[in-house]
């Protein structure tokens, strides 16, 4: 599963990946055939059971215990793709950008997955790489693995935008297909809030208000939208 995250925005002084109110989100698969294929059986039993330690860590939000495990296993076993996920989705949980990225790259290579491209383009967003935030964008979009996957990368790519001063193109971007849907799955809100969110940037208040009284309606405790809307008034 992706990680999963809600940009807020609108935080002065804040890189754009220190800005997310991240919640929790289901820890990566981990596939002990996976290590038992590089190391051997007898050393992936010892190893496999690091690792889901380390993922327990990591769901509990225990992050930097998580790291502690991680590291030394990622050393031994460099093309571990889930020991490189998870470290990759640790790192940026602490922060610590171009280490995430470090990771997420070799993952993203070990397996050719674009499952993890919107967690890397947003630390490449965080290091102001836009270019790479773009490619990832690009390579996501032709992929297009899973609706809301998909939506998780027009959401950071068109953040990067915004940060750019390219606020009418972040709206056009997050824009382009949108519908209100009756019975939005749990994207469709992130959407249509972080849709808000760039309007009400660009001073289009009616639009905003809008799209945050529609997240409203659907999740009256979706993320700060209540306070939003009341900011508007």
């Amino acid at each position: 599963m992706p990680d999963v995250w809600i940009d807020e925005g609108r935080v002065d002084g804040a890189t754009p990946a220190s800005r997310k109110r991240r919640r929790s989100s289901p820890r990566p698969k981990i596939d002990p055939a996976e290590l038992a294929n590089l190391v051997g059986a007898r050393r992936s039993a010892t190893l496999s059971a690091r690792l889901e330690d380390a993922g327990a860590a990591y769901a509990a939000e225990r992050y930097t215990a998580a790291r502690r495990i991680l590291r030394p296993l990622v050393e031994e076993v460099p093309d571990a793709a889930s020991a490189r996920e998870l470290l990759g989705l640790t790192q940026y949980r602490l922060g610590n950008w171009k280490e995430a990225i470090r990771q997420l790259e070799t993952f993203a290579e070990l397996t050719h997955s674009t499952e993890q491209h919107p967690v890397l383009a947003d630390c490449y967003r965080a290091t102001r790489k836009w270019d790479r935030v773009d490619e990832l964008w690009e390579e996501l979009r032709d992929a297009s693995p899973s609706a809301a996957l998909v939506t998780e990368g027009r959401i950071v790519v068109a953040g990067s935008m915004a940060d750019r001063g390219r606020l009418r193109d972040a709206i056009e971007e997050l824009g382009r297909g949108w519908r209100w849907v009756k019975r939005p799955s749990d994207h469709h809100l992130r959407r249509g809030y972080a849709l808000g969110d760039l309007y009400e940037r660009a001073g289009e208040v009616p639009s905003a208000r809008a799209h945050f009284v529609w997240v409203a309606q659907h999740d009256p405790d979706f993320a700060d939208v209540a306070l939003r809307l009341a900011s508007l008034d």
